[in-house]
């Protein structure tokens, strides 16, 4: 999984210069936890991280150039990114 995210935070770099790779390493590791987290909460069973790592691709593709706007409306996730620049896993 660890590779996985390695190369989805690549992917969201190159979608998002203004993000630093730890910053997009962050908003993978934040985007593939709340996907499977709410998965879970809805009593869905798990698919697998091939499951996991396609919706935060597509996730990538379409939103990752505005992620840095999202982060400025929602200070939570701001603070979750580059608070104390340390990864949440």
């Amino acid at each position: 999984m660890q590779e996985e995210i390695k190369i989805l935070a690549e992917e969201l770099h190159e979608k998002n210069p203004s993000l630093t790779i730890l910053e997009a390493r962050s908003w993978v590791e934040l985007l593939w936890e709340d996907f499977e987290s709410t998965r879970a909460k809805a009593g869905r069973e798990y698919e697998g991280v091939e499951v996991t790592k396609k919706i935060v691709r597509h996730w990538i593709e379409q939103y990752g150039d505005k992620l840095n706007d999202f982060a400025t409306r929602y200070p939570k996730y701001q603070q979750l990114i580059n608070g104390g620049n340390s990864r949440l896993h």
